[in-house]
């Protein structure tokens, strides 16, 4: 199966979510364990934002990461602006990143009514701004913001801002369901569309105010795309950004992608409970795949197939994204529970000892 890109923005996007605010020394610690684990590019921040997003690109080169890219992060010049004069685009060069990514606007209510201007003139906007950069070495990566939404509007003109983005040297074009309202059966429509549209590699970038973020990346991969986008945990705006801590082990063991190695997967727990220690946010025990209720088993009748096929009531060995199986003992329980606990502990006891009986 084709090797998928895995893009972390959880230092720029997972910011932007409400409780949520890293230091530059947690900045740069989260950079280093993704980078450890062969995330492809850590997006570390808008340099044109805000000093500390500056300071992180900074910081990072003094002690280079070993696999990942660093990307910084801007959006088109401003609207009857020079390119070369925009503060913005400026900032992306000043960052020093081998990889750009650049949002542009895909949706013609948004040109008419966030940047009150024609759609001729964000055309020009995304095609200056990238060619400009990719003029100066950079690869470019182009996120197409509210493209889904865009596309339902207004198709025609969706598609000619990524055309813009495509004729001025885009390395990868990311489609993004900003408002997180799109299903993943339309998300696959459009993306095949695109697809035949652009010949650029194609990306997806999806929120979760649907609870569909983690869908709609797969089933864009599933047709098209190559190059995910999403956070750990889902942090983000509003309802949160797709988690890449599910979409990872999904592409790997589910759909037989390549994304990072197979061997880094048993760090996902960890990678998952690191970040939200450095973001002060409770650990989420039902979170899937590396959260303390992931693998828990409560009923008896669930207990006893577990004790004898794990796969019964497991849909993935545990230890493969680093967590593990767990028994709870309740009203519920039946003699496997007793019994697993028992071991657990240490306690050898047989399955006919009264006490089994009396327990339950």
């Amino acid at each position: 199966m084709a090797a998928i890109e895995i893009y972390d923005t959880t230092l720029r996007d997972g910011t932007q979510a409400e409780d949520i605010a890293f230091t530059l020394e947690d900045k740069i610690r989260i950079a280093h364990l993704l980078d450890e684990m062969e995330f492809h590019y850590i997006e570390g921040g808008y340099p044109g934002s805000n000093p500390k997003d500056a300071l992180f690109f900074e910081e990072v080169r003094k002690k280079p990461l070993k696999f990942s890219k660093v990307a910084s992060f801007g959006m088109t010049r401003r609207v009857g602006g020079q390119v070369e004069s925009d503060p913005i685009i400026n900032s992306l060069l000043s960052a020093e990143t081998e990889v750009v990514t650049v949002v542009g606007k895909s949706w013609d209510l948004h040109v008419r009514d966030a940047l009150r201007t024609d759609p001729e003139e964000n055309l020009r906007a995304i095609f200056e701004s990238l060619e400009y950069l990719k003029k100066r070495g950079r690869m470019v990566i182009y996120d197409a913001e509210h493209l889904f939404d865009g596309y339902r509007a207004n198709p025609e003109y969706c598609l000619k801002t990524l055309k813009a983005a495509a004729d001025a040297g885009a390395d990868r074009i990311v489609l993004c369901d900003t408002n997180g309202g799109s299903l993943p059966s339309f998300v696959s429509t459009v993306v095949k569309i695109v697809k035949e549209a652009v010949d650029v590699p194609i990306g997806i970038h999806t929120h979760n105010d649907s609870e569909l973020a983690v869908a709609n990346t797969l089933a864009a991969v599933e047709v098209a795309a190559v190059h995910v986008q999403g956070t750990i945990n889902g942090y983000g705006e509003r309802c949160g950004n797709a988690n890449l801590v599910s979409i990872i082990p999904d592409l790997v063991l589910k759909m037989g992608h390549e994304a990072i190695p197979r061997k880094h997967l048993k760090r996902l727990r960890e990678l998952t409970r690191f970040v939200n220690e450095l973001a002060n946010m409770p650990d989420n025990k039902r979170q899937a795949f590396v959260g303390e209720s992931a693998f828990a088993h409560k009923g008896g009748m669930h207990v006893s197939a577990v004790v004898r096929n794990p796969e019964t009531y497991e849909h993935i060995d545990p230890e493969l994204v680093g967590n593990h199986r767990r028994v709870l003992v309740s009203d519920l329980s039946g003699r496997s529970n007793i019994l697993y606990k028992a071991q657990e502990f240490g306690i050898d006891i047989d399955s006919r000892d009264p006490l089994v009986m009396e327990i339950l």
